[in-house]
């Protein structure tokens, strides 16, 4: 005997509930979200260099005396010790000096002034610290003490 074959029938899905249902799920969204704003200019204005109200006379140049003995002197002033090879206070001088020079709106010129025993060591290492500093116009005297 033969068994019956059962007709299988396709249940129609109604998808117009769900459509319905997504419309109106879209329209509540839409109608409780906040706009966000967008990013726009805030006004805001950062530090940075101000035009000076008054001319500050600068020096052209600055003169560093190199000694025989490898002592560094700038304006009378006598800077680091003649064994100190990076010269942290010469170039902490010289930074002050490139900023003021920019801030007048004028080019910081340095001017090296070895004796004529000055060990070279120690030039370079003056031309370092003013490269150190940013100073590119390094210049020498015409002649030493």
């Amino acid at each position: 005997m033969k068994a019956p074959e059962f007709e299988i029938d396709d249940p129609d899905v109604n998808v117009s509930s769900l459509i319905d249902m997504v419309f109106l799920l879209l329209s509540y969204f839409i109608a409780t979200a906040s706009l966000m704003k967008s990013e726009a200019d805030l006004g805001i204005r950062l530090p940075g260099m101000l035009a000076q109200a008054q001319t500050v006379d600068m020096a052209d140049e600055q003169v560093i005396e190199i000694r025989e003995t490898g002592r560094v002197v700038l304006n009378g002033l006598e800077y680091d010790s003649p064994d100190s090879a990076e010269l942290p206070q010469l170039v902490q001088v010289l930074v002050r000096y490139r900023l003021a020079s920019q801030a007048a709106k004028a080019e910081p010129m340095i001017t090296l002034q070895p004796d004529d025993k000055t060990r070279h060591q120690r030039v370079v290492d003056v031309m370092n610290a003013c490269a150190r500093a940013g100073i590119k116009n390094v210049t020498f005297a015409a002649g030493g003490d």
